[in-house]
């Protein structure tokens, strides 16, 4: 954690925002004040895991909703590389030869959806990294390191508030201790629908079910069930979100040996 005079900063700019929401706490609304105290246009979290897949949370803007589905989709970008390695990781200008080399097909999708620099830093409590917030800015943009520290503690109070919701397979909350200590009230504010914010037990479940469904479509297992499902999705120019819908609802079938295949009949 941050040292407390800036944490403690920053809790009170996210709780302003959540009380002109009128609503708990939620990490929709470190988003929001993100973007109000620091010089970026929109910023977005998505949940992360090393075992399942991404999905994004909830973003401040369009371009930052656009984002955080296109890592998903392509399966890279920064967001992902901060979560593996564990560290910020912070893009000023995607026009960069090195960054366009980095990640080739993201950064000119980044380009096209109105993003020039993008920061993404993870959402850690020691061992424990529930996803990553994204920042990103229309123009280049290096964040100094006032700015940087600042964006850092709202990382650490994305991550109190996500650890927060999340329930674990038992039905027990995770870390729930530490995360009531630094998020009084986030609760109820992390499963807000507002602003487009989806909470693990909606966004979450349709994918996965329908990954799973797909482990028996294909005769695969959940890897390269969910490289299918996101590579179906980006090839169709569609939301991940949409095509699970699709393969839940048995609106679309899978098969090893032909292109997926849309049906009409519910079945």
């Amino acid at each position: 954690m941050r040292n407390d005079s800036r944490s403690s900063r920053i809790q009170v700019l996210v709780a302003e925002q959540a009380a002109r929401r009128g609503a708990p706490v939620g990490v929709v609304d470190v988003c929001t004040a993100a973007v109000a105290a620091l010089p970026v246009g929109g910023a977005g979290v998505s949940a992360m895991s090393g075992n399942t897949a991404s999905h994004p949370l909830c973003g401040s803007d369009d371009i930052s909703e656009q984002l955080e589905e296109l890592q998903l989709t392509l399966g890279e970008g920064p967001c992902l590389d901060a979560f593996t390695h564990g560290s910020a990781v912070l893009s000023p200008d995607l026009l960069t030869g090195a960054l366009q080399d980095r990640w080739p097909v993201f950064a000119d999708a980044a380009l096209e959806a109105g993003a020039r620099a993008v920061f993404a830093l993870p959402l850690q409590i020691g061992a424990i990294s529930p996803g990553v917030l994204d920042l990103y800015a229309d123009v280049p943009t290096v964040l100094d390191p006032e700015e940087l520290a600042d964006a850092l503690a709202f990382a650490d109070l994305a991550t109190l508030l996500l650890l927060d919701a999340r329930i674990d397979e038992t039905g027990a909350r995770i870390d729930e201790t530490g995360a009531r200590a630094g998020a009084s009230g986030a609760r109820a504010g992390a499963s807000s629908p507002d602003h487009g914010f989806e909470d693990l037990g909606g966004y979450r479940a349709e994918i996965d079910q329908a990954t799973g469904i797909l482990t028996v479509q294909l005769g695969v297992g959940i890897d390269e069930a969910f490289v299918r499902l996101r590579a179906h999705a980006y090839m169709q120019g569609r939301r991940l979100a949409d095509v699970a819908a699709d393969v839940v609802a048995h609106r679309l079938r899978f098969s090893p040996d032909s292109e997926p295949e849309r049906t009409y009949d519910g079945n």
